[in-house]
């Protein structure tokens, strides 16, 4: 078989690896299509600071299982599914108050073990996701994106009287409206990015305003509607942000921040307790994917709007370079590996 694997940082092969065989409680995937994300970028030039190399990449995955090992039903053979990347131990204490993601021997697939950039991928059975006949293939390799929001909207709890500000307008923050407006049906979503056709992606995915904020002060846009907002994302993941976000928010609000950054950022403590903020964080996903499977059975959101482009796997890098450079109109890039 044919996989995609990063070497060491910045040096990708399309490498000729045996066909895995699943042990026991694991199932192999026919990978069909799999999306990339910025954290394949990150590995591929050596940013990440979980990844071990040489490494096939890739945690956004779907296929169709084609065999399975000791202990799983073979009734399972020909099943459609979205691979969850999230593998945990089940026992630790993150993972027995439902936070298998931060699980303290976590291992993410592409990250700390081979992922889906490949034509078959062997994965836990527990971690492969039927998806309903009704679910195109499209719509089913973009599981995993929302899945990230469906884990940031999970903590606050949004609801329909809520104010929302979400700095960042790309993947993550376009999943995060869609979610925001179409499954919660917050009242008010506004979106800040300094990339115009992002800012319009998300008018398209349900944002009511989308701010230019290398052009407007956030602050003077928000006063002159009258917004405070009572939820806040960052998305975005600079440094500034988070205090800005302190300052903008509603007493009472939830700040929610996805995404690594190293820099330190500068915050007055004295805006967090004096408005009693609640500042929540997020990474990957707990148990979000049956959440994200019937949103989609129920069309509540829409992966299209997302997905910009399409290559053949063979053009990975071609794929992975325009992600990287062509922000203003290159969102969701997907592979395809099998008819």
């Amino acid at each position: 078989m044919k996989s995609i694997v990063i070497e060491k940082p910045n040096t990708l092969n399309i490498a000729e690896r045996t066909i895995p065989e699943p042990s026991a409680g694991e199932v192999r995937v026919k990978v069909k299509l799999a999306g990339i994300c910025g954290s394949d970028s990150h590995i591929y030039r050596g940013h990440n600071p979980f990844a071990q190399y040489p490494r096939v990449i890739g945690h956004e995955f779907f296929g169709v299982i084609d065999a399975v090992g000791d202990g799983v039903e073979r009734s399972r053979m020909g099943e459609r599914v979205s691979v969850d990347p999230v593998i945990s131990c089940g026992h630790c204490y993150p993972c027995s108050v439902g936070k298998p993601n931060v699980c303290t021997s976590l291992v993410v697939l592409g990250v700390h073990r081979d992922g889906g950039f490949s034509e078959y991928a062997v994965v836990p059975a527990k971690n492969a996701w039927t998806i309903p006949d009704i679910v195109s293939d499209e719509h089913a390799v973009m599981v995993e994106p929302f899945t990230i929001a469906a884990n940031v909207t999970g903590q606050i709890n949004p609801t329909e009287n809520d104010t929302a500000l979400i700095y960042g307008a790309g993947p993550m923050g376009l999943t995060t409206v869609q979610a925001l407006k179409r499954v919660y049906n917050v009242k008010t979503v506004v979106i800040a990015d300094r990339i115009d056709e992002r800012l319009s992606m998300a008018k398209q995915c349900g944002a009511d305003w989308a701010v230019n904020n290398s052009q407007q002060s956030l602050q003077d846009f928000l006063a002159v509607k009258g917004l405070k907002p009572t939820i806040i994302v960052d998305a975005a993941c600079h440094p500034s942000i988070l205090q800005e976000a302190i300052t903008l928010a509603s007493p009472a609000a939830r700040i929610v921040l996805m995404g690594f950054s190293s820099d330190p950022c500068q915050i007055v403590q004295q805006g967090i307790t004096g408005k009693e903020l609640s500042i929540y964080s997020s990474r990957l996903n707990a148990n979000k994917f049956p959440v994200v499977i019937d949103w989609l059975v129920n069309e509540l959101i829409d992966p299209n709007q997302l997905i910009t482009h399409t290559f053949d796997y063979h053009h990975v890098t071609d794929a992975i370079e325009l992600f990287e450079k062509d922000q203003q109109h290159c969102c969701k890039v997907l592979l395809t590996f099998t008819e």
